[in-house]
């Protein structure tokens, strides 16, 4: 029998965990090949490629990021070959099993929950000819009608074989995202959360996985993200973890994991903070909402304060990246308590802060009880709301522009400074700033059209300079500093018009070049010649006193010049900043 597993990935750099725990658990009985393609592809050309594979069985790992554009396949192949067994699995298919069925009879067999063992048992019927009556936690059809087996107990995973040792896996670890489990399962109770649905936790073998781990980074996986529910919900099991990978860790390697902050103790974010080396962890911390009523409504239990004093503490280690998530859309809460929550998260200065959209995901306790808020949402997956009781469409839609803009401005770190004075010195209040700019942003129709990194400060520029804010020369020289220092090169052509022309840039040049003494020690160090100064330097105006900023990260006015020499052996450029004064030509 040719069985083929596969998935759509929603990146080329992500990998698909659950099929390869399915091809260990097959074998050595029943071998399975992986290929694995992503939802950009065109659907002709997937169809085309499983089709040339001559399969027997088509297995297809189901979410909600690639459920729309796996059924079009499925439909494609079924008509190309309708004896091709298609088998679906996977979060999205697992609930409203009967509604599945009946949606896309071109599902033969969807498997439920946990699939290893009831995969391999379904090829074992499949291959002698059996039907599947006896396979358990199916649905599949028969003589018409839709048959339903019930689940069976859950795995020992300590018992499950390693889903990493496949040589063909091994040319493609360095480029992508490695995922691994050392544990199933979720304390907790969040209603929009599937893990919700199931009860306990169970672990993995602990020596296995660190051998996984191992294996993998002597095979050249770079980034390692753990996809644990909660990693640290047993302080002894993540501190051994910890202990583990700081220790044994090749260099280049990045862990990332999600964790809960609130329950994780001082003494461990000390540890961290004394014995990891800084970028080995990435934390994933989950916030949600700090409005205490809809964290009750979902059965979410956060205590804030704890929460904070993690994230600041780990902040103030220097170590660890976090990225933190809000969700919109929680049970009662409003556009003004949405505004609250993201103002107390954005307060902590997480690395990144990702804004996402309540999603009703089948089988979750909020999707059946959507009518208690009055939610709308969408038919088809990704099943994000429409609006509710207290969120109306509208405010969805002023909340996305905050969304739009905090990403390229926030989370990808293009201009620190700015943003930080923004938010602090001439807005309200951060989503404020990130709120007005946003709907400027959308009435001019920048989220229709791509941009260049130059483009997004022209934009602000345009913005801040139309609403008539204050100080904006001593903006205007933040945004210079925030534009030059994240350059290794040399701009060909910065976003903005250079205060000086070529000619008086020349003398300039001319006079430092004769007293480079009056640049400082630090400058003379650098030992340039005429030809660097000229090719790897720029001369700008400024406004604000860089030394001060760099000190203290306080804004000075301080009319001056900058000297900015960009080195492409060194991660940022060299700021030499200076009064024209100083250079009197003879």
């Amino acid at each position: 029998m040719n069985i083929v597993l596969t998935t759509l990935n929603a990146k080329y750099i992500h990998t698909n965990l659950a099929i390869r725990y399915l091809k260990a658990y097959a074998q050595p009985e029943f071998d399975a090949k992986i290929v694995e393609y992503t939802i950009k592809d065109p659907v002709i050309n997937i169809v085309s490629d499983l089709i040339q594979k001559k399969p027997d069985l088509i297995g297809f790992s189901c979410y909600i990021w690639n459920i729309e554009e796996t059924i079009k396949v499925i439909k494609m192949i079924k008509k190309v070959n309708p004896d091709i067994l298609i088998v679906v699995g996977g979060p999205e298919v697992t609930y409203d099993v009967q509604d599945w069925m009946k949606e896309v009879p071109e599902f033969d067999v969807i498997v439920i929950g946990e699939g290893e063992q009831t995969f391999k048992q379904l090829l074992t019927g499949v291959s002698t000819g059996h039907d599947f009556s006896e396979v358990p936690g199916i649905a599949y059809r028969h003589d018409g009608s839709i048959k339903l087996n019930p689940q069976r107990n859950k795995l020992d995973l300590k018992e499950l074989p390693s889903p990493y040792r496949f040589e063909e896996d091994v040319a493609h670890l360095a480029k992508r995202v490695t995922y691994i489990e050392t544990s199933r399962g979720c304390p907790f109770s969040c209603q929009f959360c599937l893990s919700s649905i199931e009860v306990g936790v169970r672990y993995f073998d602990r020596e296995k996985v660190k051998d996984d781990i191992r294996y993998l980074m002597e095979k050249g996986a770079k980034t390692i993200k753990f996809v644990d529910r909660t990693f640290n919900i047993s302080r002894s099991y993540a501190m051994e973890m910890f202990r583990f990978l700081i220790d044994e860790h090749l260099p280049g390697t990045v862990f990332q994991f999600e964790i809960t902050a609130d329950i994780m103790r001082p003494e461990v974010i000390a540890f961290l903070n004394e014995e990891a080396p800084a970028g080995l962890f990435r934390f994933e911390i989950g916030v949600q909402s700090t409005n205490d009523y809809t964290n009750e409504l979902v059965m979410r239990k956060q205590n804030f304060d704890k929460l904070k004093r993690t994230v600041t503490m780990v902040k103030e280690g220097g170590k660890i990246d976090q990225h933190l998530d809000l969700i919109a859309g929680l049970p009662e809460e409003d556009y003004q308590s949405f505004k609250k929550t993201f103002n107390d998260v954005f307060a902590m200065r997480p690395e990144e802060l990702q804004l996402g959209f309540l999603k009703m995901l089948r089988g979750t306790g909020l999707r059946l009880r959507a009518p208690e808020h009055d939610y709308i949402y969408m038919d088809h997956s990704p099943y994000e709301i429409l609006g509710n009781n207290v969120l109306d469409f509208n405010d969805i839609i002023k909340i996305k522009q905050v969304e739009d803009v905090l990403e390229k401005y926030w989370n990808d770190h293009r201009m620190d400074h700015t943003v930080e004075f923004l938010v602090t010195s001439v807005f309200p209040s951060p989503f404020d700033f990130f709120q007005e700019f946003g709907s400027y942003w959308e009435t001019k129709g920048w989220s229709r059209i791509g941009h260049q990194l130059e483009d997004l400060y022209k934009r602000l520029y345009q913005f801040l300079k139309e609403k008539g804010v204050d100080q904006l020369e001593q903006i205007v020289s933040l945004m210079k500093y925030d534009y030059l220092a994240s350059m290794k090169y040399k701009p060909r052509k910065p976003w903005w018009e250079l205060a000086s022309d070529k000619q008086q840039r020349s003398e300039l040049y001319r006079e430092i070049i004769k007293n480079p003494g009056t640049l400082g020690q630090k400058f003379l160090d650098l030992q340039l010649n005429e030809k660097d100064l000229y090719k790897h330097t720029l001369l700008e105006d400024i406004m604000i006193n860089l030394e001060k900023l760099a000190e203290d990260g306080i804004i000075e006015n301080s009319p001056s010049h900058i000297l900015v020499y960009f080195d492409s052996k060194s991660e940022k450029p060299y700021f030499f900043p200076f009064k024209k004064e100083n250079f009197k030509p003879a």
